[in-house]
């Protein structure tokens, strides 16, 4: 369901829809609002649909990864939201313009489109907005409102909002990539990292950012996370950029004891400031113990948000030497990756209805 500016219906229609081909694809007419134009879409789903997606034309370079991931957790959750973690530090602040409180970054995500939902649970939530006046800041809000919980997944930082003119420049210097790209032989890069510690008393255990034990830990500079370690290096080896003793050296007071999963980050930062993004990414950790299993979702998470990519494009894995070497012998833990790169304009899949939207010199109401 397109929902647009009532003045728009007939010129939407006549340029987005194909004659001769009924798919179910409608123009609606949207409101002054955009939980009216919502509303007003919602009003045309069929009954007989169990999930609805709606996803904001500000937004025009989502991937349908990010759609699928958004339905797969509305079916299991009955609600889900795309969003990033906080990255920068947010204040609140007063109408003189003075700081009132620093607020907790950790807890603090940043909401995109799309949001997904049961069709029935959108339905009585934009009812229950209607019968008492409420306007929400977006769908989940006014779900939120019911008191049904809404699941966050994992957004996508291609996935940027056109609100201010230097918006749109940049959405047209993407697309221009894109175009000037399209036509050459799609390159990918692979690196790979290792790392190892020993174990160590009286000292924390983490590996992929994710603590599994107080007592028993690894020895090392920093947290010693040999996962987030290895990581690291089969990024900063798909760049060509060294290891991550270059750019994080033991020698440097500022990393000692640091979350290794911050270095994640960077080099993250790294890899997409050099043009790529991460296809994929897969650990082994090797170690006699602990049981790695029950922890490996907690792992991925942790690194997936860390690396500012989807959950599926990670992998962990654990593995034992049966007794044999240093790892057998329970003196530590090593673990090996390997991280696979793809071009940045190659990622975001594009269509002619993004490049209109980009180029289009107003955006409809709602």
């Amino acid at each position: 369901m397109l929902v647009v500016a009532p003045e728009d219906v007939e010129r939407a229609r006549r340029s987005l829809l194909q004659p001769g081909r009924d798919r179910g694809e409608r123009v609606v007419a949207g409101g002054d609002t955009r939980q009216a134009s919502v509303r007003a879409g919602l009003a045309e789903v069929s009954p007989a649909c169990d999930l609805v997606l709606v996803h904001d034309a500000a937004r025009p370079f989502v991937t349908a990864e990010l759609v699928r991931a958004c339905l797969e957790a509305a079916a299991a959750h009955g609600a889900a939201v795309a969003a990033l973690p906080a990255t920068d530090t947010v204040k609140e602040v007063g109408p003189e313009g003075v700081v009132t409180a620093t607020l907790d970054r950790s807890r603090l995500w940043l909401v995109q489109t799309p949001q997904a939902f049961r069709r029935d649970l959108l339905m009585e939530a934009h009812e229950a907005a209607a019968r008492a006046g409420v306007t929400g800041t977006d769908d989940a809000s006014l779900v939120e409102r019911i008191g049904h919980s809404v699941h966050v997944v994992l957004g996508d930082p291609g996935n940027m909002k056109i609100t201010h003119p230097e918006d749109v420049r940049r959405s047209e210097q993407t697309l221009s990539e894109c175009r000037a790209g399209a036509g050459r032989e799609m390159a990918v890069r692979s690196g790979i990292g290792y790392d190892a510690h020993a174990f160590v008393e009286d000292r924390p255990l983490v590996l992929a950012g994710v603590r599994l034990r107080d007592r028993r830990g690894l020895l090392g500079h920093s947290d010693a996370d040999v996962v987030s370690h290895a990581v690291c290096d089969a990024l900063l080896g798909a760049i060509g950029a060294g290891d991550i003793g270059q750019h994080f050296p033991d020698t440097d007071p500022r990393y000692a004891g640091i979350n290794s999963l911050s270095l994640v980050t960077r080099v993250s930062h790294l890899v997409r400031e050099a043009g790529w993004e991460i296809g994929n990414v897969d650990a082994v950790v090797i170690a006699e113990e602990p049981r790695m299993a029950p922890h490996i979702p907690d792992m991925r998470e942790a690194l997936a948000a860390a690396l500012g990519t989807p959950v599926s494009r990670v992998s962990i894995k654990a593995k034992t030497t049966e007794g044999m070497g240093f790892t057998g012998r329970g003196e530590g833990i090593a673990s090996h990756a390997i991280a696979l790169l793809q071009p940045a304009d190659a990622v975001l899949s594009r269509v002619d209805l993004k490049e209109r939207i980009c180029r289009s010199p107003s955006q409809p109401k709602g």
